[in-house]
């Protein structure tokens, strides 16, 4: 299995702890924020000090061959310090996967071994003005060049938006449109008729870089093309979108958390009524809980996709949307959540969580939207549902209702009332042809998050914490049962809103979703968020 040793990967994050604690002061990333600044010495000491870069980039270019489990940890956390920082990272990640997937053996070991040893920023060059999320929409063109019928280069033109690390970057990876189809090309800052716009003005990570880019007769030779053949771009983009988009979930996951590691401390200190927020339901039941309890369902998706990225399983991609999805719509709202957990100090900068808010409400949108997200998720798990006659969820629900003889208090058996009521639904879109409606298509990739989110962590919190957060074993089974509950009731309400409201024919669909059995379920609720909010104050005291 691929990855770092777990000394390997403790050894740097305890490095880039240590690091933040002294440099990444909440004076100097605000300073930043509010200067709108990028900050190039901090990006050369995680990258030609620390290393950092080297955890993404495989072993036989210099790199330490991290895994997807590996990435997952150090991207939790630097989104925990700050998202800026951490989307200059990121961006030359995503600039490095064509090379890494479709580049030719000279070509990977050319770039990445310069990207390795220099340390070097790279861009992704994807999105453009018109296309957005597209990738087949594009515009910029690569005409090839010939002399005396020989092949000399591609000339391509055209401009790319929202690019991260845009400016800033010495290498960019350009998707164009080759005469054989989308193609990469690899091109340098400083060309000949390439050049970026001003940074954008953003509402949020003002650390990174955001630049437009124009490509006007820039000349490349031959063995830019990333592959040595035309065509292969969108192949080269989809195969690391679950890979990609992964990584952005633990933006959203670590982001989320810091909000809350701000807003669990100040509850145990705030006196309100002769006692302090952290022991009032009215409080940590609404803004905590519900939050931590989102965060942790996606945590534990992220690990069990990271797991199987690690050990060579293909085709993630449906997967690493649903962890994208619920870990940066969960990010956002525990940010939302946050600031008003702490009242007016919430809405000022000093305490850190009106940033934080700022800067997590780009997960929700770069790499994927969370509606190409719901869409992703509904196209592939819809045709995975007609192709096994709704044998998927079926069999799914089948073992964990096996497995909940054994394990009674891990959310598994409510959990497979979500996937009961998942496969009744999607039936009955079939049977009357329901995601003919754009929404209700859209809104069964949120359901299916759901189920399949509660079902995975029903299934693994079982004996073992995670290393990657203070909270033992019985705290996250209460979690899990929460979330089980929450998805089942949500997988059969709103579905059985959305079936109702597109028309659908059933008169008995409500008695076929197991809505008894679903509220009576709900049973115990409060006294497992009650066991949640005790478990957090103790895992995050006040200092």
């Amino acid at each position: 299995m691929a990855g770092l040793d777990p000394s390997e990967r403790k050894q740097v994050l305890s490095t880039l702890a240590k690091y933040a604690e002294k440099n990444l002061t909440n004076e100097f990333l605000l300073k930043l924020d509010h200067n709108d600044e990028f900050p190039t010495k901090v990006l050369s000491d995680l990258y030609n000090t620390m290393g950092l870069h080297l955890v993404f980039i495989p072993g036989e270019y210099d790199g330490m061959d991290g895994g997807a489990y590996d990435i997952y940890r150090v991207s939790e956390a630097m989104a925990g310090i700050d998202l800026g920082i951490a989307t200059g990272v990121l961006a030359t990640f995503l600039g490095t996967d064509p090379i890494t997937v479709g580049g030719t053996e000279e070509q990977k070991k050319h770039w990445m071994g310069r990207i390795a040893n220099e340390g070097l920023l790279v861009g992704y060059g994807a999105t453009e003005p018109q296309a957005g999320s597209d990738l087949g929409s594009l515009k910029t063109k690569a005409d090839p060049v010939y002399e005396d019928g020989k092949l000399t280069g591609y000339m391509l033109n055209g401009r790319k938006q929202w690019i991260s690390n845009g400016g800033v970057a010495a290498i960019y990876t350009i998707l164009a449109l080759a005469p054989g189809g989308p193609t990469w090309f690899v091109v340098e800052d400083g060309a000949q008729g390439f050049s970026q716009g001003k940074p954008e003005d953003k509402h949020g990570i003002r650390a990174s870089s955001t630049a437009a880019l124009y490509l006007e007769d820039v000349f490349v030779t031959p063995d830019r093309l990333v592959g040595g053949v035309e065509g292969q771009g969108l192949q080269q983009a989809q195969a690391v979108f679950g890979y990609t988009r992964l990584m952005v979930a633990c933006f959203g996951l670590g982001a989320g958390w810091a909000a809350l590691k701000k807003a669990i401390p100040y509850s145990q200190t705030r006196v309100q009524g002769g006692a302090t927020l952290s022991h009032k339901q009215g409080y940590t039941h609404k803004l905590i809980v519900p939050n931590a309890v989102r965060l942790e369902a996606a945590r534990t998706y992220i690990e069990w996709v990271a797991e199987r990225i690690d050990g060579g399983e293909p085709d993630l991609q449906t997967e690493g949307a649903v962890a994208k999805f619920l870990a940066t719509e969960a990010g956002n709202k525990a940010a939302e959540d946050s600031i008003q957990a702490l009242g007016g100090y919430g809405y000022t900068k000093e305490y850190m969580v009106e940033k934080i808010k700022r800067d997590v409400r780009i997960t929700t949108i770069y790499e994927g939207t969370s509606e190409i997200m719901e869409w992703t998720i509904a196209r592939d798990r819809w045709q995975l549902h007609l192709k096994s006659r709704g044998g998927y969820y079926s069999d799914w629900a089948a073992r964990l209702e096996a497995k909940a003889a054994l394990q009674p208090d891990n959310g598994l058996a409510t959990a497979a009332l979500a996937m009961r009521a998942l496969v009744v639904i999607l039936e009955r879109c079939r049977i009357d042809r329901l995601t003919r409606n754009q929404h209700v298509l859209f809104r069964l990739g949120e359901l299916i998050a759901f189920a399949e989110t509660a079902a995975v962590f029903a299934e693994r919190v079982v004996d073992q914490p995670t290393e990657a957060i203070n909270l033992d074993v019985p705290a996250r089974k209460a979690m899990a049962r929460v979330h089980a509950r929450d998805a089942a009731l949500k997988v059969a309400a709103d579905g059985l809103r959305w079936a109702i409201g597109a028309g659908q024919t059933d008169p008995n669909l409500a008695n076929s979703l197991g809505l008894p059995a679903i509220y009576a379920a709900q049973a115990g609720l409060i006294e497992d968020m009650d066991f949640v909010a005790e478990a957090l104050n103790k895992a995050f005291p006040a200092a």
